[in-house]
């Protein structure tokens, strides 16, 4: 069940930090700002054009060989996990995170620097509650090829534990525990990735990890190392000399934890279910844990959350005054009727809006949509939305008659139910990323007779009136 509990937070202050790419091998420069309620948490590739974001949801992830990957319109984000693996253990809901390259920069392998970098940032309070996805029943997901498996079992706070084996006797078996979040700075965050001598020797034949060094990444030898690969490796380190520790790592690292392998793991369970984009209130039990059986569960309680949040269907007292009248709408928007489509505007901040529309059998469209069988156009229904949306947006300048607001573009439009004669529509649009010059990018939501209509993602922009 969802629940809302305490206030979202963000950070107060944006910070940069500046490092390399672990694949790429190339600089990359990225900033966290500060983002509004019920944002989340959102990449902006600024090195490319028109600056586009990609939300770190469960539903943008293409692979999972060397890390989550994400994709939107063909704008990828690659390696999320520590970065959100970060923002969760903080606990600070709400980020914009810009980036002048396809992935963060891989820093020492773990989280730590990131974590550092926003506690310098610091943390603020919102308005708006953050809304907890509270587990009830055990949930699972098995990957029958891989026998990895993540069980959620209901908890009082959110809690993860993570059992690896990996099969090999340099590793063995390892486990780790995170019982609340608060203690994921010390316990957690500075668990550094690993890797296989096989693996790296594959990864380095293909080119990749070209940002790696022996200072992001733990590397166990799993194998007898020849001459010949010992020399390869010392090209790709750029050391002049390297050899195998006792324990069975290559040299010039010393683990921070006897179990860091386990707990890395736990740290990437922790970013990859960040993906279903609700803080969970349960305890994560992860057995043999990997991007691909982690992001396959985000997706799943993605859809049980989306779900069970279609069914919440808001509420609002009718009878009350309204916070603008049809009035005092049309004296911002420039629209008038036949096509103005909204008749109250209920609620509105600086992250939200809520209006309101009383279809009657009057409206002009019903005349031809359809003779005997009226039914709503959902073309107007995302009209309403976007005329709802314009007037948050329109209430950032102090003179909005002067200015139109003109649609950019929409997705993820869906259609539920059909709008007659006589429902009362009610829109609910909130901000995915804050306004800026103008340009307004929200998520909306239309309800009627206590159920979902339609939802979309709307992007408009506000120009002066010629």
């Amino acid at each position: 069940m969802l629940e809302k509990t305490v206030p979202q937070t963000t950070i107060a202050k944006e910070v940069t930090l500046k490092g390399v790419g672990l694949h790429t091998g190339a600089e990359v420069i990225m900033t966290f700002y500060p983002a509004a309620e019920n944002t989340g948490y959102r990449f902006k590739r600024a090195d490319l054009e028109g600056q586009p974001i990609i939300q770190a949801e469960a539903q943008y992830v293409i692979n999972t060989q060397r890390g989550t990957n994400l994709e939107k319109e063909g704008v990828s984000i690659q390696t999320s996990e520590h970065v959100l693996a970060a923002l969760v253990g903080l606990q600070i809901d709400n980020v914009l995170i810009e980036l002048n390259a396809p992935e963060p920069p891989i820093m020492d392998g773990s989280s730590k620097f990131f974590v550092e970098a926003l506690e310098k940032a610091g943390r603020t309070q919102l308005e708006a509650l953050r809304e907890e996805y509270v587990v009830k029943e055990v949930i699972s997901f098995k990957d029958e090829e891989s026998g990895s498996e993540i069980t959620l079992i209901p908890a009082d706070n959110y809690q993860i534990t993570t059992m690896v084996d990996f099969g090999t006797k340099v590793l063995g078996t390892q486990n780790a525990t995170l019982d609340r979040l608060e203690d994921f700075k010390s316990e957690i965050s500075e668990a550094r990735t690993f890797s296989f001598l096989h693996e790296l020797e594959t990864l380095l034949d293909h080119g990749l990890i070209k940002g790696g060094d022996l200072n992001n990444a733990i590397v166990y030898v799993d194998k007898e190392i020849s001459q010949a690969t010992m020399t390869k490796l010392e090209k790709a380190f750029n050391k002049s000399s390297l050899s195998v520790k006792p324990n069975g790592i290559l040299d010039n690292l010393t683990l921070n934890q006897p179990n860091e392998a386990a707990r890395h793991k736990l740290l990437d369970v922790i970013g990859d279910l960040a993906l279903a984009g609700t803080r969970i209130r349960g305890k994560v039990i992860a057995n043999k844990p990997g991007h691909f059986v982690n992001t396959q569960f985000a997706k799943k309680l993605c859809a049980m959350i989306k779900s069970e949040r279609r069914n919440q269907i808001p509420q609002y007292d009718l009878n009350q005054p309204p916070y603008m009248d049809i009035h005092q709408i049309m004296d911002m928007l420039p629209h008038r009727p036949p096509f103005l489509l909204i008749d109250r505007i209920i609620e509105l901040s600086d992250t939200h809006v809520v209006g309101m529309k009383n279809v009657t059998m009057n409206e002009d469209f019903f005349v031809g949509h359809f003779p005997g069988a009226p039914v709503m156009p959902g073309v107007l229904q995302i009209e309403a939305m976007a005329q709802t949306g314009g007037v948050l947006v329109l209430s950032t300048v102090p003179d909005p008659e002067n200015y139109l607001t003109l649609f950019m573009k929409m997705d993820n439009v869906k259609f539920k139910q059909k709008v007659l004669p006589g429902d009362t529509l009610i829109f609910h649009c909130s901000l995915i990323s804050p306004i800026r010059r103008g340009i307004c990018h929200m998520q909306a939501y239309a309800y009627a007779n206590n159920k979902l209509v339609a939802e979309a993602e709307l992007m408009a922009q506000i120009v002066k009136k010629k």
